[in-house]
């Protein structure tokens, strides 16, 4: 399932032209088979990109819940990316600040600071 993802990823020409349906299926089928909170997350945010971000921010939100992802910067960035499609900017902010002091990785760090500035 990893593998198929990848290459879907992979052989996209372009962001907008990935086939976001056919991945969003594939993280389901993955979920059964191995249902890890990152597995999760990825899935809402495949998600994401075929519904839209209301119901994805739903299940991000419920994963934090429990807290099995607290130290794992993604899952803050991912929360603050929905939140900032549904124009809560401020509740964004405050996700992206929560996931800046996670980061190890300067490109990483630079990503993030550049999606505060929006």
């Amino acid at each position: 399932m990893q593998a198929a993802i990848a290459a879907l990823h992979a052989e996209a020409p372009s962001f907008a032209a990935t086939d976001w349906p056919q991945i969003s299926a594939l993280y389901q089928v993955l979920l059964r088979l191995a249902p890890t909170p990152v597995v999760e997350l990825n899935a809402a945010a495949a998600l994401s990109m075929v519904d839209g971000p209301e119901r994805a921010l739903q299940l991000v939100e419920a994963l934090a819940a429990t807290g099995a992802l607290d130290n794992y910067w993604p899952l803050h960035a991912a929360q603050a990316d929905l939140l900032d499609r549904l124009g809560r900017k401020a509740e964004a902010q405050a996700a992206y600040a929560r996931a800046l002091p996670l980061v190890r990785l300067e490109a990483e760090r630079r990503l993030l600071e550049r999606k505060m500035r929006g």
